[in-house]
């Protein structure tokens, strides 16, 4: 219902009063469910324009009935609360959101508003950035040192990522003096991950067995959520800046100057923002991106007009909720209306069953879709789908599209409910659900749809890299029974595949070479090829380089590969039950018997002095950067943990040590400041 169904006249009555009340408390409900899930849980269950709907149609409401606006009102409220797990600061100035339009009338509104306020006729400049579909950040400075990194929050307090925003490339930890910056200069901004790099994340978590990203903001804000900056650093996270809050540096008027002044510091300025004139000029600029946008290496939902003159921008100043002088300008959302023919279940390499569904075609943006995934038996049940449905799908980031939502009101009674299968589609074993991540496998590892896709990945590129050994030439080897895992794979000959479609001698003999090439990949390569569930390519480097070779991990104990870094007890725990396996260790020998190595290459570590010690650093060194005590610490063969445990030799304290060296004391383990901590390795080297 919303307010013109709800049909107020100039003099509402006491019935009309009590049926506001009524959509106010549940609106209040629903965008506070919305503002949890996009905030707190990385999630979205509806577009922007449909959350932007819902928040208006309250805005008119509290505007009729304003006895019956709440003080604690979402439309009072930017975000949502901070995250748990970080310290949480004041703002020293609100972090507001923007106004949101979804046409170019709705842009000319805004600048008609401007002038009205402004009570001016003349032309009003404006620069046009683009919208970074990012999370919301800001960034203290003092005396050119980078000091402090704060999330948006609920606007006034946000958390404190400082540790995890030092990890991103683009963002410099020291100003460049020459260009005298300020005493104390506080910016606006927004990280986000670039696309590409999004994708082989994506690629990465699927090999590893884990829970993809939804979209590039979501790997975002996840990342930034993780507590081990480590992690944080193997992500590539970067950032743009658009503002500075508090005090204007010197000779600073106007927005454009503003980016202008960031840039000559070395602050991380996106290209792309532009000066127009007038209201004309930027709406030019808009249809432009409105085209242009796909071509970009991040994700961007719109652009930011923004009245050029910083003068004129204090003196139109804010609500609590948003500035008035400037609007956000969204795209065309990336969704479309079809209708589901069909679902099909496909079954993962490592037994996960995924519910795809089959769409009558439509056009996204210029691509055509036709298929969607439904991810398990738990959002099905969510959504409520059934085949025959219209549905709302958009692309979030995914190769394949989502279901976004179910169009109820367009059901005709011809609709069927999806039947999740009990038994495995292709091999008839009997499916199991797993209740910690929702998901329902097949068991059965001679499952012939798991073993191509185990085969598929370990000849991808980030595992033993063969070359020519795609899914569809994989799909022929198994079916015709050539081969029944990834062993078998170094049994085949040229003349073995000269009866698989599409095969010529020329190229049997091709695969074969690339087959007998990628036995020299590295151990690094094969754990990951291995497909170990929990396995990333990160983690199987980790495990590579500290045990050497399969057979000291097949020694090894979950205590002491979870005190590996970035390991920890679940994937150690993953890591001790395949190499315990029996079929496992015979596995291992046909590779070792058709050729492969199984041990580490490179430089032996031998001699090295402070080989298999274990440091942790806390506090800042003086003279020194964690960076680059680490570095000196594992040239001489030593290993960087991030917490005390009775396996840590040395704790290296520098000032303001923290709760670490309350550990270190309580557990009697040396402690050395950075002069020793030199010593040592002066002696070491």
């Amino acid at each position: 219902m919303t307010q013109n169904e709800l049909s107020f006249g100039d003099s509402p009555t006491p019935r009309d009063r009590k049926k506001a009340a009524e959509r106010i408390s549940a609106l209040t409900r629903l965008i506070n469910h919305h503002n949890d899930l996009y905030y707190q849980q990385d999630n979205q269950e509806i577009s922007d324009r449909e959350f932007d709907a819902l928040l208006r149609e309250l805005e008119d409401l509290e505007a009729i009935f304003p006895d019956l606006a709440d003080p604690n009102s979402p439309t009072q409220k930017v975000g949502g609360a901070p995250l748990t797990g970080f310290t949480t600061v004041a703002h020293s100035k609100p972090m507001l959101s923007l106004q949101n339009s979804y046409d170019q009338a709705e842009v000319r509104d805004f600048d008609t508003r401007v002038k009205r306020l402004l009570e001016t006729t003349e032309s009003v400049p404006y620069v046009v950035e683009l919208k970074i579909d990012g999370v919301a950040i800001a960034i203290r400075y003092e005396d050119g040192r980078f000091v402090q990194g704060l999330t948006r929050g609920d606007g006034h307090k946000g958390d404190d990522v400082t540790a995890n925003l030092r990890t991103i490339d683009s963002l410099p930890l020291q100003l460049d003096p020459k260009q005298k910056p300020p005493a104390e200069l506080e910016c606006r901004g927004e990280v986000f991950f670039p696309t590409r790099d999004f994708e082989q994340l994506n690629k990465q978590r699927t090999g590893a067995g884990e829970k993809t990203f939804a979209n590039p903001r979501n790997a975002a804000a996840g990342t930034l959520k993780l507590l081990d900056p480590r992690k944080v650093a193997q992500r590539p996270l970067a950032l743009f800046l658009y503002a500075i809050a508090g005090e204007m540096p010197p000779g600073i008027t106007t927005q454009d100057q503003l980016l202008d002044r960031l840039r000559e510091l070395s602050l991380p300025v996106n290209p792309h923002a532009r000066r127009a004139a007038d209201i004309d000029e930027a709406l030019q600029f808009l249809q432009e991106w409105e085209e242009k946008r796909s071509n970009l290496e991040y994700e961007t939902d719109g652009l930011v007009l923004k009245v050029d003159s910083l003068a004129w921008q204090h003196q139109l100043g804010a609500t609590s909720k948003a500035p008035r002088w400037c609007i956000a300008y969204k795209f065309a959302t990336e969704e479309a209306l079809t209708h589901v023919l069909a679902v099909n279940f496909q079954v993962g390499r490592t037994g996960v069953i995924t519910p795809v569904a089959d769409l009558e075609p439509v056009d996204l943006l210029g691509t055509i879709v036709r298929r969607a995934t439904l991810h398990n038996a738990d959002e099905i049940k969510r959504l409520g789908i059934r085949i025959g449905d219209c549905v709302k799908i958009i692309k979030g980031g995914e190769i394949i599209p989502k279901v976004l939502a179910v169009e109820t009101s367009k059901r005709t009674g011809q609709e069927k409910a999806i039947r999740f299968p009990t038994s495995c589609p292709v091999c008839r074993q009997r499916l199991e659900r797993d209740e910690e991540e929702a998901a329902t496998r097949c068991l059965n590892e001679h499952c012939p749809a798991q073993i191509k896709r185990r085969v598929e990945h370990f000849a991808s590129r980030e595992a033993m890299n063969i070359d020519g050994l795609g899914r569809a030439l994989i799909d022929q080897l198994v079916d015709k029974k050539l081969i029944s895992d990834i062993a078998d794979l170094y049994s085949l000959t040229a003349d073995s595949l000269l009866d698989l479609d599409r095969m010529g001698e020329r190229s049997a003999t091709k695969l074969i070479d690339a087959i007998e090439v990628s036995k020299q990949a590295s151990l690094r390569q094969l754990i990951f090829g291995l497909g170990i569930r929990h396995v990333g390519i990160n983690a199987a480097g980790i495990l590579a380089s500290a045990l050497g070779s399969t057979d000291n991990l097949t020694r090894a104990s979950e205590e002491s590969l979870a005190d590996l870094p970035e390991i920890g007890p679940i994937l150690a725990a993953s890591v001790v039950h395949y190499f315990n396996q029996p079929k496992t260790k015979q596995f291992l020998k046909r590779l070792a018997s058709a050729g492969l190595s199984l041990e580490e290459k490179g430089e032996t570590t031998k001699g090295l002095a402070l080989q298999g010690q274990i440091f942790v650093l806390t506090g800042k060194l003086p003279d020194l950067t964690r960076p680059s005590a680490k570095r000196m610490i594992e040239d001489q063969g030593g290993r960087v943990t991030a917490t005390v445990s009775r396996n840590t030799n040395y704790l290296i304290a520098g000032e303001d040590p923290g709760s670490k060296y309350q550990k270190a004391v309580k557990l009697g383990i040396p402690i050395l400041d950075q002069h020793e901590f030199l010593k040592l390795i002066d002696g070491a080297s």
